[in-house]
């Protein structure tokens, strides 16, 4: 199945207004996101990911390398209306919700009676359908990220493109955000995900990128990554504390990370003290934990050779 949106060998570079620079804000970028998976891309500010995405739609082209959406490349008119984008600041026009959602999804070719349902259904989907014939004006931030997130999806996209959907929201409405990108995953629809949540990205995405300075640092499936491979958590039951080193007690359960090469040594001390293991597993990073440690180390070195 071909890919649903790729970069190939992209760099892209930016003048720097009056000065004779040049920032090179990608390079030699390459990536495949495949359909029905929800797709995490991550980075500090500045590693580059709003300009790949704006790549993507088209907003501007590229230095070298090529990328393609949907199977055309970059750009192409047609492809648009087969794609919902949410912009990582949202700017709306001041007019009712309903009429707002009505006239994105006109720009994407819909009209009539399909058009005037449709956007009440998606505004109900993001929790806003008593409001949907407020003036936008009024709402808050949170209310307005969900009325993008609305005219994003009102025309039932293939892929769908978000930069930051849930930096505004409360606990509630990012349930609610969460269980929509679900549901779209679900239908087989592509969802492509950038997002500083990384408490939200560890939760629904099923593979994950991180750029830095421009370059793809790390790539896999959101398990793998998190795995360690070093460490494994023993539970045991039945023993003291003293039996395994740096143990800690819970509701009469002993518990202990161990390197994985010692695993074997501390279950043979469970078993002799007469314990029973209740189990053993990897021991799991969190996104936020290998976040920092791939972006830090990547930037010391970038710091180090330039020194």
């Amino acid at each position: 199945m071909p890919a649903v949106l790729e970069y190939e060998n992209v760099t892209k570079e930016y003048a720097v207004p009056f000065s004779g620079r040049r920032v090179l804000a990608l390079q030699d970028f390459s990536l495949t996101v495949d359909q029905g998976e929800i797709f995490g891309f991550l980075g500090p500010n500045g590693a580059g990911k709003s300009t790949a995405i704006h790549l993507a739609m088209g907003f501007m082209r590229t230095s070298s390398g090529r990328g393609r959406m949907l199977g055309h490349a970059f750009g192409n008119a047609r492809t648009r209306r087969q794609v919902g984008f949410l912009a990582e600041n949202v700017s709306l026009f001041q007019r009712p919700a309903d009429s707002l959602v009505r006239f994105y999804g006109a720009l994407n070719g819909m009209s009539g009676k399909h058009l005037a349902k449709r956007s009440i259904e998606v505004l109900s989907e993001v929790g806003l359908g008593a409001e949907a014939k407020r003036n936008v004006k009024g709402f808050s931030r949170g209310m307005l990220q969900r009325v993008g997130l609305a005219q994003a999806i009102v025309n039932d996209p293939e892929l769908l493109i978000l930069d930051e959907p849930t930096s505004a929201l409360d606990p509630r409405a990012r349930v609610i955000v969460r269980e929509l990108l679900l549901d779209f995953r679900n239908r087989g629809k592509t969802i492509f995900l950038s997002s500083h949540l990384l408490s939200e990205v560890e939760v629904v995405c099923d593979r994950v990128a991180v750029l830095n300075q421009g370059k793809l640092v790390r790539l896999g499936t959101t398990g793998s990554l998190l795995e360690s491979g070093h460490e494994s958590e023993i539970i045991a039951r039945g023993i003291s504390l003293e039996v395994l080193a740096g143990a800690t007690a819970t509701n009469g359960l002993v518990s202990v990370k161990v390197p994985t090469e010692g695993l074997r040594t501390a279950l043979e001390h469970v078993w002799q003290a007469g314990g029973e293991v209740v189990s053993v597993n990897p021991v799991r990073k969190s996104l936020e934990t290998l976040f920092l440690e791939l972006t830090t180390a990547d930037d010391q070195r970038n710091t180090g050779s330039s020194a």
